[in-house]
């Protein structure tokens, strides 16, 4: 099968590119030339920002794509360009996020609003642009951008907190750069919040099976693990994955340094999500949950951030009010 990638250089673009070259299909991918990183499958590179492609209809369609996977469509703008650079495609896959639900809007508002786990029929969020005021994300949303797609009879896939090789957002960095500084101690919050994860890899697998699934269009699926740890417990997986012993430290949430906030005990609306209608209608599973760590923490510790932040007196101050350790009957 054709398949053009709309974006596709950064982190879980790059994953669906490399599984669907995998896969044997023939891939281009569209992008604005920023960014070629070393390491990508071979695939036909076409320099084109977003807001050219009207101007360059006769490119777009010599390319004749079967699908069309837009890995970076963030407003309805961005989704309209790419529907109307690819009017033929008989396939459209479009990445969303479970920042549309309702349970999202609640957890950042500090309110419990949804039961778990959340399915694609839960409440969405009463707020479309939940960036609006954080400077060029303004326009940011990603219910346009479905609206947009399902309207052309696409397949929408809502992703989780996504982690592993080339995450720009570190999401194990909380607990690796405390490991990478040899600390002994890491203070850390109840940590009982609950938020649906996806080993890229896994993520790259679920949008493939999108993308050759024939009957799948108009319908919308979320992708993720099937079984979710806490956040506590994700930290000592972290822990386990990297070798090390470091001890975690329960201490209040007045006290917890910024990049723990994820471990507060505040944080009680859970973001659990189900991916049963993915599994049942397009065969979706995941990995083994520590083999999938393992190799996204290796992957970290082998390519630190850059700029990472050397300074540990907040985890200092706040070693000092731990909490006396729990006790069970």
């Amino acid at each position: 099968m054709r398949v053009v990638v709309l974006g596709g250089t950064h982190f879980v673009g790059r994953a669906v590119v490399d599984d669907l070259v995998t896969a044997g299909h023939e891939v281009a991918l569209i992008h604005r030339g920023l960014r070629e990183p070393d390491g990508m499958a071979a695939v036909r590179h076409i320099h084109l920002a977003r807001e050219t492609w009207a101007t360059a209809s006769a490119t777009l369609a010599a390319i004749e794509p079967d699908a069309v996977v837009d890995c970076l469509a963030m407003c309805r703008e961005d989704a309209a360009a790419a529907l109307a650079a690819f009017p033929k495609a008989a396939r459209l896959v479009v990445l969303s996020s479970m920042d549309v639900y309702r349970a999202f809007a609640s957890l950042n508002s500090g309110r419990d609003t949804d039961a778990v786990p959340i399915d694609e029929g839960s409440p969405l969020s009463e707020d479309r642009h939940p960036r609006r005021g954080q400077g060029d994300d303004g326009e940011y949303s990603k219910q346009d951008v479905e609206e947009e797609y399902l309207g052309r009879g696409g397949v929408v896939l809502r992703l989780p907190a996504v982690y592993g090789e080339h995450d720009y957002r570190s999401r194990e960095e909380f607990i690796l750069r405390r490991v990478r500084a040899r600390r002994r101690s890491v203070p850390i919050g109840t940590g009982g919040f609950l938020w649906t994860r996806g080993w890229v890899r896994d993520i790259a697998r679920g949008v493939r099976l999108a993308v050759e699934h024939g009957d799948a269009g108009g319908e919308v699926f979320n992708i993720g693990e099937e079984r979710t740890w806490t956040i506590r417990l994700w930290a000592r997986r972290i822990l386990g994955a990297a070798g090390s012993d470091i001890d975690l430290v329960e201490v209040p949430d007045d006290v917890l340094p910024a990049d723990m906030a994820l471990s507060a005990a505040r944080l009680t609306q859970p973001v659990l999500v189900s991916s049963a209608k993915a599994r049942r209608v397009l065969g979706y599973s995941d990995s083994d949950p520590m083999s999938a760590l393992r190799s996204s923490v290796g992957w970290h510790l082998r390519h630190p951030p850059e700029g990472a932040d050397p300074d540990f007196s907040a985890d200092d101050t706040a070693l000092e009010s731990r909490l006396p350790p729990r006790t069970t009957a």
